[in-house]
C-alpha cells in the first residue's frame, strides 16, 4: 500500500484491523491485560508513585505497569518477573515497550496465569527455569507463515515477517546471559513502535504464547488515532462481521488458536468457533 487508507476517517472511529503488530498499543486496561484473580487470592499493590504491581500468593511471580511521571497516566513500561526466592532477584524476566499491543500482554499474562494453576506446587519447576518446552514451539509458526530464516556466526539467528515490519530474534548459543534470549520489535527498523525482550530461562511457553499472538489472524479493535502514523498505511480492515468477536477477545480470554494462512502479514481472519 502507498497511502494511508484511514486517512477520510474521524480520529475517534473504531475499526477493526489487521495485522497486529503493526495497529498500536490500544487501551491499556489493567483489567483485560491481567487475568489475575485478584478476588481470590492474588494481590494488586498501587503505590503513590503512580506504578501498578500485581503478585502471585507465593511471591515468587510479579507484574509491574511503571509510571515514568512524564504526564499523569503515562506510562512506561511492563515487567514481569519469576523468583526463585520471592525476596531475590528475579530468576527471569520480561520487557515489554509502553506501546506493546495489548493483545500480546494479556496472552503472555494468560499463559503466565495458565501455568501457574496446571502446578500449584511451591516448587514449581518451570518457574525457576526448568522448561522442557523446545525452542522450535516459538518459531515454528512463524515459518508456516512465511517469515523468512538467517541463522548468523555470532549464535543468533533472525525471523522476519513478510512485510519486514516485524522481527524476532533468537539468541541461540551465547554465553551472553545478560542480553536478552529473545527479541521481538514491530514497526519499520528504524522507528519501531513496540518492542519485546525475553531473558534467559523465561519458560519457552510464554515466549511461544507470544508468537502465536503477533501472528494471530484474529483482528483487533482500534480507534484511528491509536493507530501509529508510521504503520497506517500497512494496516488493513477486517471485514466489518468480524468487529463482535474482536470486542469479544478483549475480555481475559486464553490466546486463539493461529491456523495457517497464506504466506503474507495481509491474511484472512481466523474464524474463532465456539466451545
Amino acid at each position: 500500500m502507498s497511502s494511508d487508507p484511514l486517512t477520510d476517517r474521524d480520529p475517534d472511529q473504531t475499526v477493526v484491523v489487521l495485522p497486529r503488530h503493526l495497529a498500536g498499543a490500544g487501551p491499556a486496561d489493567l483489567r483485560t491485560t491481567w487475568p489475575f484473580p485478584f478476588d481470590k487470592d492474588w494481590s494488586l499493590h498501587q503505590p503513590e508513585d503512580g506504578n501498578v504491581i500485581a503478585a502471585s500468593p507465593c511471591l515468587r511471580l510479579r507484574t509491574s505497569r511503571f509510571e515514568y511521571g512524564a504526564r499523569p497516566g503515562e506510562y512506561g513500561e511492563w515487567i514481569a518477573t519469576g523468583h526463585r526466592d520471592p525476596f531475590g532477584p528475579p530468576t527471569w524476566q520480561i520487557t515489554f515497550s509502553p506501546n506493546t499491543p495489548l493483545e500480546f500482554l494479556r496472552d503472555v499474562h494468560t499463559e503466565l496465569l495458565d501455568l501457574y494453576l496446571e502446578d500449584p506446587r511451591i516448587g514449581r519447576k518451570w518457574l525457576l527455569g526448568e522448561d522442557c518446552t523446545a525452542p522450535h514451539e516459538v518459531y515454528a509458526p512463524l515459518l508456516v507463515r512465511g517469515w523468512s530464516h538467517r541463522v548468523k556466526t555470532d549464535g543468533t539467528q533472525l525471523f522476519r515477517s513478510p512485510s519486514a515490519l516485524a522481527t524476532v530474534k533468537h539468541q541461540y548459543a551465547t554465553t551472553d546471559t545478560q542480553a536478552p534470549a529473545w527479541t521481538a520489535r514491530g514497526g519499520p527498523s528504524h522507528t519501531p513502535t513496540w518492542s519485546a525482550e525475553f531473558s534467559h530461562r523465561t519458560p519457552t511457553r510464554l515466549v511461544a504464547s507470544f508468537t502465536a499472538s503477533l501472528i494471530s489472524t484474529e483482528p483487533v479493535l482500534r480507534t484511528v488515532k491509536d493507530i501509529p502514523a508510521n504503520t497506517r498505511r500497512h494496516v488493513y480492515e477486517a471485514p466489518s462481521a468480524t468487529a463482535s468477536q474482536s470486542a469479544r477477545s478483549s475480555s481475559p480470554v486464553a490466546p486463539a488458536q493461529c491456523r495457517v494462512a497464506p504466506t503474507t502479514d495481509r491474511a484472512a481472519p481466523a474464524v474463532r468457533r465456539g466451545r
